[in-house]
């Protein structure tokens, strides 16, 4: 089982939902977070004082996937999300040891 954490422009979150759900993924969790990259964030002006804003808002997706699911989710965020600019985002797959659903007591590939 896989962990994929995708940060990702906010305004692409739906097109992402949809691309997941559409493979099969069954549930996400979303933040709001804020964060730099090469995009080091940029200029702005406000009552005549230049500043520049470093943390960039984002949105933050986990998703657990199946090992043999991992290709077709990552595959999937990276269209939806995909705008060709800088600051389109990471994803970032971790390995994961266990899941238990609480309701259930389901553990594994049963839990996701």
């Amino acid at each position: 089982m896989k962990k994929l954490e995708a940060v990702i422009r906010h305004y692409k979150l739906e097109d992402v939902k949809t691309k997941l759900t559409g493979i099969g993924v069954q549930g996400m969790t979303v933040s709001e977070v804020r964060g730099f990259g090469r995009q080091r964030g940029h200029k702005e002006t406000y009552r005549g004082a230049e500043y520049t804003v470093d943390f960039m808002p984002k949105v933050k997706l986990e998703v657990v996937v199946n090992d043999n699911e991992v290709d077709d989710a990552i595959n999937a965020i990276c269209e939806a999300a995909r705008t060709g600019q800088i600051g389109d985002g990471k994803i970032f797959v971790s390995s994961l040891e266990q899941i238990v659903r609480i309701r259930t007591g389901e553990t594994g590939v049963e839990a996701i």
